[in-house]
This record gives C-alpha cells, sequence and structure tokens, in this order.
C-alpha cells in the first residue's frame, strides 16, 4: 500500500490552496527521495497564493528545500541515505538543447522548475535529481542551507551577471528575501557603499538590511531616493543598481541612480508594461542586464558561503510547522517576516 504524506497543495488562489493527504512519492530510476527538512516561502510562492498561476493543474508548492536523504533509485551514485542535501529547482530539463549542454540549463526551454511544473517541497517527502544535489557541509543547519536557493539568485546576479568592484556604491532596490541576500552578496564585494530602498511599510525588512550592512537605508515613500543615490559619493550616481522589485517605477528609478557607465542587475519580475522611456540608458551609456536562476557551480559556491557564515541568514529565518503553512503565508503578505520557512518534520530535524 503507498503512504501518504501531508503537502501544501495549490488548486488555485487563496482558499483554494490547502494542506491535503496525498501519496507519497517512490523514487524511480536516476531519482532520490528526500526527507523534507526545510522549505523556504519564496515570494513568487505567495504571489501564486495569492493570484494564482494560469491554467496550471494541482502541484505541491515549494522550490527552496533541504533534507535529507531517504532513498534512492536504480542507477544512483554519489548519495546514501542519511546524507544532508540541498537541492535545485530545475526538477527536469532536457538535457540537448544548446544550453543545457553548454552548462546553461537554467535557461533551457523545457525547464520544468519544482512547485510549478512538478511537484515540490512543501510536503514531507519530494523526489529529485541526483545531477542537482549537493551535499550540505558539518555544521550549517538544514533550516539555514533551505535559504541557498535565494542566495543563488543573488550571487548570479551580482557576481555572475555584474561586474562590482571595490570601492563601488551599490544600490539594491527591494528588501524582499531577494533584496536582502543581495545585499548580503553585495557586502562581500567591499563596497565603499552600500544603499537598500524600500517603502515605510518594509519597517521590518530595512531593518534587517541595516542590521546586516546596509551603510544607507532610503524610505522612499518619504525621501527623495534618486537625490539621496546621486548626492552620494563623487554626485553621479551608483556604479551598480540592483532591482529586487520588478515594477516599473524601480526600473525608472534604477535608470535615474545609476551613472554613466553604470549598470543595473533586474532581478524582479513584473508583468505591466514600462510605460517610460529608456533614452537615459543610451544617453548614459548604462547597462541593462537581466538575471534568471543559477547553475551548478554557483551553488557550490553559495553552499561554502552559509557554511562559512559569509552570508549570514539566520536573521532572516522564521520558522513555521507545516500544518502552520498559511500563518507563514500571511506574515510574508503581511511583511512581517523576511522569510518564512516551514519545516515539515519539526524543528529538531531542521537542525534548528
Amino acid at each position: 500500500m503507498t503512504e501518504a504524506m501531508r503537502a501544501v497543495v495549490y488548486r488555485g488562489p487563496r482558499t483554494a490552496t490547502s494542506l491535503e493527504m496525498i501519496a507519497r512519492p517512490e523514487p524511480g530510476p536516476g531519482e532520490v527521495l528526500l526527507r523534507v527538512a526545510a522549505v523556504g516561502v519564496c515570494g513568487t510562492d505567495v504571489h501564486v497564493w495569492q493570484h494564482g498561476m494560469g491554467d496550471a493543474p494541482p502541484v505541491v508548492l515549494g522550490h527552496e528545500f533541504a533534507g535529507v536523504v531517504a532513498a534512492v533509485g536504480a542507477g544512483v551514485s554519489g548519495f546514501r541515505p542519511g546524507d544532508r542535501v540541498v537541492s535545485e529547482t530545475a526538477a527536469a530539463v532536457c538535457g540537448r538543447c544548446v544550453y543545457c549542454l553548454g552548462g546553461h540549463y537554467n535557461v533551457c526551454p523545457q525547464r520544468r522548475g519544482f512547485g510549478f511544473q512538478a511537484n515540490g517541497a512543501m510536503a514531507e517527502y519530494v523526489c529529485s535529481r541526483p545531477a542537482i544535489l549537493h551535499h550540505v557541509p558539518p555544521g550549517l543547519p538544514l533550516a539555514l542551507a533551505a535559504l541557498t536557493e535565494p542566495g543563488c539568485v543573488a550571487y548570479n546576479a551580482i557576481v555572475e551577471k555584474s561586474h562590482p568592484r571595490p570601492g563601488d556604491h551599490v544600490v539594491v532596490i527591494g528588501p524582499g528575501p531577494i533584496g536582502l541576500m543581495a545585499l548580503a552578496v553585495a557586502r562581500l564585494g567591499s563596497p565603499a557603499r552600500l544603499t537598500l530602498v524600500g517603502l515605510r511599510r518594509d519597517g521590518v525588512r530595512l531593518e534587517l538590511g541595516r542590521a546586516m550592512g546596509a551603510d544607507d537605508v532610503i524610505i522612499a515613500d518619504e525621501d527623495d531616493a534618486v537625490a539621496r543615490v546621486v548626492q552620494a559619493g563623487d554626485g553621479f550616481g551608483a556604479h551598480l543598481v540592483i532591482d529586487a522589485v520588478g515594477v516599473s517605477a524601480t526600473l525608472q528609478q534604477s535608470l535615474a541612480m545609476v551613472r554613466p557607465n553604470g549598470q543595473i542587475t533586474k532581478i524582479g519580475w513584473g508583468p505591466a508594461p514600462v510605460g517610460f522611456s529608456l533614452d537615459a540608458l543610451i544617453r548614459k551609456a548604462a547597462t541593462l542586464q537581466g538575471s534568471f536562476s543559477h547553475t551548478y557551480g554557483t551553488w557550490e559556491r553559495v553552499v561554502a558561503l552559509l557554511a562559512s557564515s559569509r552570508i549570514h541568514v539566520r536573521p532572516l529565518v522564521s520558522p513555521f510547522a507545516l500544518d502552520a503553512w498559511a500563518a507563514g503565508f500571511h506574515a510574508m503578505e503581511a511583511l512581517e517576516v523576511a522569510k518564512a520557512v516551514l519545516l515539515p518534520h519539526g524543528p529538531a530535524f531542521a537542525e534548528i
């Protein structure tokens, strides 16, 4: 008889999403079954819960997760029951396209992500692929390892897609989980000034940003953020602006803040049209760069940074039992916490 497990199943926005009992997965050939220790609630999860995701079939949410290997399928090597691991987010890729063959599987046209096109980890168990699993070093709690994914988003955007140099002025717009992780990664590059921009309602998260090393915190609905940034330093603006919000207003702010020959890296998504001229990008000879997801090497580096506490994420974590998943989502929606982390098997198993 197939065993059952608890899982947060998306069947539509708000009350259509609920904790259900579903069949526990079993690892097929080339698969690894994980007992989920911790799974982060992403801003995208909250957005899906609020507004839906089109005609998507019922799916278990959750793509930021760490756990312990419970079983391995035929043909799996390198992992065995009891191993502590963290998983990447691409549940499946084609493995044959020019992007997969070139190591850029994050942009594979057939990529299927956990929690969206494949069952995710807001559950007691989930199956993953050994190609996207990473061993968690001793001393790094699994509850903190679950934040590897947002750390990789930030690392990819700042280290791999942008070109900050020691002594630069770096601005991060948006103090959400990704923005705060971007702040932490940017700090590693020894900027002369590190500025975080948010709104008054972001108060809790702005204070976290200050504690994580922001030199300057600007409340954009109470102060002129563009003027504050441009007037700092030599008066030309920021060398690098990270847009971790995604609405058109923050891109317009970014264009006004960036210095000539500077760079804007956009992480945040936004469906609305831009609605303004991009001529400032040309006039300033600035670079506008998009950044999406991450690949294997990024994960290895970020896991190492978390394990060494070079990226310190414990202040971001607010734990919730899996049964209290809705409370975690509501706390994220109300901006009461920076990162809700669900613990399907309790705090002891998550090592927090």
